[in-house]
């Protein structure tokens, strides 16, 4: 189980781009190109405003595609949009030009159309996938005790959400057959109020049903002391 803990949430960030920055050029040498998923939240924009920001040296924009880990049902525009997060930081950089933004339709009066068209143009699998952690558990829109985490639900990649209990409560989301296929996912927790969900993620026994974050227990995990502060050894 990787997990590493630094002294703050800016030493995740630089941590977490160096990250990126590794499995970017080893997805375009390998394959030609890097399918990078995102997410929102305040940790993560931390990390897209360095990588926004990096000299095509260092990131080869040209080669990188953008897509979502989950998106709220509501127009690219709206200050609770991902989509909106990730253009006014990783986007205005500049690094990535925005034709390689591929964004869910969070708008669309039919979400489980909107899930159905963009698992029909999601890479499989995905080279990296980035995640935030919820005070909840939750990561993506995978809240405790959704549908999506029942084994028999988990076919599709993408799915609709229409009663997450974080506002709004319609959403899309990737679901846990594409968390488990993506080559590589890197959760960032920030923060003493993210300790305890850490801790029930992270922990040895658990069910993801009341703590989704525990889907990708066993993939890497960045965390600042405060996040960790009640992990075990």
């Amino acid at each position: 189980m990787p997990r590493r803990v630094l002294a703050s949430a800016e030493a995740v960030a630089d941590a977490a781009l160096a990250r990126v920055v590794a499995a970017a050029h080893d997805a375009i040498g390998a394959r030609g190109r890097f399918d990078l998923a995102v997410s929102g939240g305040r940790t993560p924009a931390l990390l897209y405003r360095r990588l926004g920001a990096l000299p095509p040296e260092k990131l080869d924009g040209a080669r990188t595609h953008l897509w979502f880990a989950d998106e709220r049902a509501v127009p690219p525009d709206d200050p609770a949009s991902n989509a909106r997060l990730v253009r006014d930081t990783l986007l205005a950089g500049g690094a990535i030009p925005a034709t390689q933004f591929h964004r869910m339709r969070g708008e669309a009066a039919d979400l489980a159309a909107a899930a159905a068209e963009y698992d029909a143009e999601l890479p499989r699998p995905l080279d990296l996938v980035l995640l935030g952690l919820g005070e909840d558990g939750h990561t993506a829109s995978l809240f405790p005790g959704s549908p999506l985490l029942a084994g028999a639900a988990t076919a599709a990649r993408v799915a609709a959400v229409a009663d997450a209990p974080k506002p709004p409560p319609r959403r899309l989301t990737l679901t846990p057959a594409a968390l488990a296929e993506a080559r590589a996912v890197l959760m960032l927790a920030t923060g003493a109020e993210k300790a305890a969900a850490a801790a029930a993620a992270l922990a040895r026994a658990g069910d993801p049903r009341s703590c989704p974050a525990r889907l990708v227990r066993e993939r890497e995990w960045l965390l600042d002391f405060d996040a960790a502060r009640l992990l075990g050894e």
